[in-house]
C-alpha cells in the first residue's frame, strides 16, 4: 500500500469534507433549497473574488469562461490586446483569433513578466481597442504578471480589462473591484479546492456597457442569461447546474470563510516560499525570476544530464507523488510543484523529499534532506 500525493496545479488535492459533501442525494435545482445554497455560494464568491459584482457560475473548465468573456463583451473585428508569456496567455489569443478579433498580440519570453508600459503604449496608439486580456497566474511557468498596475492603467480607457486568474483566486490576492479588474475568471479545481467541472467569473458594470454592444452569438455562455436568472425573487441558473459540484462548492467556500482570505494568502505564500528555498537548496534553477514569481506554483529547470521525463514518472511510481512536467518547448526541461489550494506544510516536505530521492536515484548530486530541512527552515521561521 502507499499513500498518493497529488502535487500539479490542478487539479489540486479535494477536502474530505468537500468531497462527502458532494455524495449526499440528489435534489432538484427548481427548488427553494437551491435558491438558498446558489445565494450563500454567491456571496461567498463575492468575499473570494473581493466584489460587489455578480459573479456567474458555468458547468465548464476555465476554458469556458474564458470563451464566455471573448462571446460577450466583443463583435467580429473589434481590436483587442492579448498579453502572452505562457501556454494560457497564448489560449487567449487563439480564442480571440477564433471569434475573428484583430489581436494586437504582446508577447514575451516564458520567465519574463508583462511590461503594464507597453499596454499603455498600444492603449494610447489605438483608441479603439475594446479589451485587454491578461493571465494574473501563468500555470505553465509560475509567472505572476502584476494585474493591479495594469487596472490602474486600463481604467482610464474605455476597453474592458479581462484577467484569467484560475490559478490566481485563492492563492494571491485578486482584488477585483479595487484593482479594477472588470472581468476575473476562475476554475474549481484550483483554489477552491474543488474537482473539475466548474468555473467562475465576474462582471463590472464598465464590462456590462460592453455586452451591451457585443453581437457575437451566444447561448449557454450568456452572461445575460445568467443575470436575469440570478436577479429573480427566487434566484437559479438558467440551465440545469451541476448539483452536486455546487454543494461541494458550498462546503469548499465555508472552510475558506473559516480560515480566512487573508490567512488563505499568507499560508500560499509561505508555501511557495518553502518550496523555492528547498527546490535552490537541492542545486537546482528555478524558472520564474524573483519579480515574477507566484504562489500557486513553483516551476524549476531540470538539471543537466537528469531526463525531465524520467523525474516526473520515478517521482509517481516509486513514491506516489504526481508533479506536473514543462508543456509546449518546455517538455522535459522543467517540472512544476503545485501548491494552491488544499495543502500545507507535510506536502511541500514529503515532496521535496521524494524529489531528493528521485535525483539521487538518477545520479545527480544531492545531500539528502538538504532541501527539506531548507523547507522546515521556512516552516519554522513563518508559522501559520
Amino acid at each position: 500500500m502507499r499513500k498518493e500525493y497529488m502535487m500539479t496545479p490542478g487539479p489540486t488535492p479535494v477536502p474530505a469534507e468537500v468531497l462527502l459533501s458532494q455524495a449526499r442525494p440528489m435534489f432538484h435545482h427548481r427548488t427553494p433549497r437551491f435558491t438558498e445554497l446558489l445565494i450563500s455560494i454567491e456571496e461567498g464568491l463575492k468575499y473570494i473574488f473581493e466584489t460587489k459584482n455578480d459573479v456567474f457560475i458555468f458547468a465548464s473548465s476555465g476554458t469556458g469562461v474564458m470563451e464566455s468573456s471573448v462571446v460577450n463583451l466583443l463583435s467580429s473585428g473589434d481590436k483587442v490586446i492579448c498579453c502572452s508569456n505562457g501556454k494560457f496567455g497564448d489560449r487567449l489569443v487563439k480564442l480571440n483569433e477564433t471569434y475573428g478579433m484583430n489581436v494586437i498580440k504582446l508577447e514575451y519570453p516564458w520567465e519574463q513578466v508583462v511590461n503594464p508600459a507597453d499596454i499603455k503604449r498600444e492603449l494610447d496608439a489605438n483608441p479603439d481597442i475594446k479589451a485587454v486580456f491578461v493571465v494574473q497566474s501563468e500555470t505553465s511557468t509560475g509567472i505572476l504578471n502584476d494585474v493591479k498596475a495594469i487596472g490602474e492603467i486600463v481604467k482610464d480607457y474605455d476597453a474592458v480589462l479581462v484577467v484569467d486568474s484560475i490559478t490566481g483566486i485563492g492563492a494571491v490576492e485578486c482584488k477585483a473591484d479595487e484593482w479594477n479588474l472588470d472581468v476575473v475568471m476562475t476554475g474549481s479545481q484550483k483554489g477552491l479546492m474543488m474537482p473539475p467541472g466548474l468555473a467562475a467569473i465576474s462582471v463590472s458594470e464598465k464590462a456590462w456597457t460592453a455586452v451591451e454592444k457585443s453581437t457575437l452569438p451566444k447561448f449557454y455562455f450568456s452572461w445575460k442569461k445568467y443575470a436575469d436568472s440570478l436577479h429573480k425573487s427566487e434566484p437559479t441558473t438558467p440551465f440545469t447546474p451541476a448539483v452536486s459540484l455546487i454543494v461541494g462548492l458550498g462546503e469548499a467556500i465555508n472552510l475558506m470563510r473559516n480560515e480566512g482570505l487573508e490567512n488563505i494568502i499568507k499560508r500560499h505564500a509561505i508555501l511557495a516560499e518553502a518550496t523555492r528555498a528547498g527546490v535552490e537548496a537541492m542545486g537546482l534553477k528555478l524558472f520564474a525570476p524573483p519579480e515574477g514569481r507566484g504562489n500557486a506554483v513553483t516551476p524549476a529547470w531540470i538539471p543537466d544530464g537528469v531526463d525531465g521525463g524520467k523525474l516526473v514518472k520515478l517521482l509517481k511510481s516509486e513514491y506516489g507523488i504526481t508533479v506536473a512536467g514543462g508543456q509546449d518547448y518546455l517538455k522535459g526541461k522543467i517540472f512544476r510543484i503545485g501548491h494552491l489550494g488544499y495543502f500545507d506544510r507535510f506536502d511541500i516536505i514529503t515532496t521535496l523529499a521524494g524529489v531528493e530521492m528521485v535525483l539521487a536515484k538518477m545520479d545527480y548530486p544531492v545531500t539528502s534532506g538538504i532541501g527539506v530541512q531548507a523547507a522546515e527552515k521556512v516552516f519554522m521561521d513563518n508559522p501559520f
